[in-house]
C-alpha cells in the first residue's frame, strides 16, 4: 500500500511539473497612463477605450477594453491584422505584423484612432465604425477603408495554436464581440480611442 502511495504522489508531482510555463503577463500600465491623459485633454470618453495589442498571436486574445475607473480589463477577444503583401512578399504575415500606411498596402496602421460613425458594413453583423487615423503612422485610415467591423470567420474564442484569418488592415473582430463594442460605442456621448500597438 506504501508503494502505492509513493507511485501516486510521484506521478502527481511529473505531471504537474511537466513542460508548464508561466503565461508572461505584459505590463500595458503606461499605455493606459497615456490614454487616460489623451481622453481627458482631448474630450474623449474618459470611462474606457480600447487597446489593441498587434505583438500578441492572432490566435490570442489580444483587444482589450480597459476601464479608467477599476483600472481592469472589462473584456477581451481576437482580432485581425493586415496581410501587408501587396507591395512586397510577405512569408511571416501570419505569424508577424506588418505595418505601413500607404494606401492599398493592406497592412496594419500602428496609432491612436478616433472612433467615428457608425456605417453599413457588408461584413458579420452589417456594422461598421468609420477610424480617423491621429498619427503620421495611421493618416490614411479613411481614404484605405480600414474601419473596426466583425467578420463571421473570426472565431469568439482563443484558437492558438491556429491563426485568426488575416485582414486587409481592418481590426477586424467576431460577431458576438462586435455587439458587445457596437452597444458601448452607441452609448457613449464622446469619441472613444482605439489605440493599435506592438
Amino acid at each position: 500500500m506504501k508503494h502505492f502511495l509513493l507511485l501516486i504522489a510521484v506521478c502527481f508531482l511529473c505531471c504537474n511539473n511537466s513542460e508548464v510555463e508561466p503565461l508572461a503577463v505584459k505590463d500595458y500600465s503606461s499605455f493606459h497612463k497615456e490614454a487616460a491623459s489623451f481622453c481627458k485633454e482631448n474630450n474623449y470618453n474618459e470611462s474606457y477605450y480600447f487597446l489593441v495589442d498587434l505583438s500578441v498571436h492572432s490566435g490570442k486574445n489580444r483587444f482589450f477594453i480597459y476601464d479608467f475607473a477599476t483600472k481592469k480589463v472589462l473584456d477581451k477577444n481576437l482580432v485581425t491584422h493586415g496581410s501587408c503583401d501587396q507591395f512586397e512578399e510577405n512569408p511571416d504575415k501570419w505569424e508577424k505584423v506588418k505595418f505601413d500606411n500607404r494606401v492599398d498596402s493592406h497592412c496594419s496602421m500602428k496609432g491612436k484612432y478616433k472612433i467615428g460613425s457608425r456605417d453599413y458594413s457588408s461584413w458579420g453583423i452589417n456594422v461598421k465604425y468609420w477610424l480617423h487615423g491621429l498619427e503620421s503612422s495611421n493618416r490614411n485610415a479613411e481614404k484605405r477603408v480600414v474601419v473596426l467591423h466583425s467578420w463571421n470567420a473570426v472565431k469568439n474564442q482563443e484558437i492558438y495554436p491556429r491563426y485568426s484569418p488575416l485582414s486587409w488592415g481592418c481590426p477586424a473582430v467576431s460577431n458576438e464581440f462586435m455587439d458587445k463594442l457596437d452597444e458601448r460605442i452607441q452609448k457613449s456621448k464622446k469619441p472613444v480611442l482605439l489605440w493599435i500597438i506592438e
